[in-house]
């Protein structure tokens, strides 16, 4: 397989692998919006045809009830509050768009790859700090620390593949592409070129 063959390769691999991490992203601000619908749906079906999940899981299933309560409550009385759901959905829809670059070019764009695995990592401390603050049980904040570790993955083969494809290209350059004069690489380096 040549060069330009292997390049093209692994762009389709790096390419497959943003896509399906954007849908991830679309998806997670989406749910955002009609989240009072959403645990309304989920605290039913806990009661109904989800019962033995909800018998499994009594904790669970009482947290999704009084979450769900609360937002119900908030969005009766005080619609507002559910704004800022509005703009994480919102963030993560931004932050989506942002991988845009990365898919035409991620050699050029791999900073924003580095940006969504910083933002990864980012997860963990922001769950264990507001977790509690905001009275949020400690397995719930796992639950979104989940989100950060199963994000994180995705982008680190990215970042792997971007490297290989990176390397690809430079050796891909043809010997006298971009030396002056046709010089060797040796001459070249000596000069500080």
């Amino acid at each position: 397989m040549s060069d330009t063959n292997g390049s093209q390769a692994l762009l389709a691999r790096i390419r497959a692998w943003l896509v399906v991490f954007v849908i991830c992203l679309v998806l997670s601000g989406a749910t955002a919006f009609p989240l009072v619908t959403e645990l309304r749906l989920l605290d039913s079906s806990l009661d109904g045809w989800a019962a033995p999940v909800g018998e499994l899981l009594p904790r669970f299933a009482d947290w999704i009830d009084r979450v769900e309560g609360s937002l119900r409550a908030a969005d009766e009385q005080a619609p507002y509050l559910l704004y800022g759901y509005d703009w994480l959905a919102f963030a993560h829809l931004v932050i989506a768009v942002a991988f845009y670059g990365p898919y035409r070019d991620p050699v050029r764009n791999v900073w924003v790859i580095e940006f969504g695995m910083i933002a990864c990592v980012g997860v963990i401390p922001l769950a264990l700090i507001c977790g509690p603050l905001r009275g949020i049980p400690f397995w719930w904040s796992v639950v979104d620390m989940s989100f950060g570790v199963i994000g994180i993955l995705p982008l680190l083969h990215v970042r792997r593949l971007t490297k290989r494809l990176e390397a690809l290209q430079r050796g891909a350059v043809p010997p006298e592409a971009g030396r002056p004069n046709g010089t060797r690489p040796e001459a070249v380096r000596a000069n500080g070129a």
